[in-house]
């Protein structure tokens, strides 16, 4: 899963090795929380939000594949 994301992430911004991912699951619940340079944060954002939603939408598919007891977060912070 985090897999997943570094690598959607890392293959839009322009500074990937400032990239990082923080994991933490409780009782069903994944909370990732995705920080990227302040520069990128626009990129990943995208217009009206659109490209964060669509990295969401695929991590819960993904999650939803692999085990359907899980709830994942994605937050978005810069660095």
């Amino acid at each position: 899963m985090e897999e997943l994301v570094l690598y959607i992430v890392k293959s839009l911004v322009s500074k990937p090795d400032d990239v990082k991912l923080d994991t933490k699951n409780e009782d069903g619940m994944v909370s990732i929380q995705l920080t990227v340079s302040p520069d990128d944060m626009g990129v990943v954002i995208g217009k009206n939000g659109q490209t964060i939603r669509s990295i969401r939408k695929l991590l819960v598919a993904r999650v939803m594949a692999e085990n359907n007891n899980l709830r994942v977060n994605l937050t978005l912070q810069e660095n």
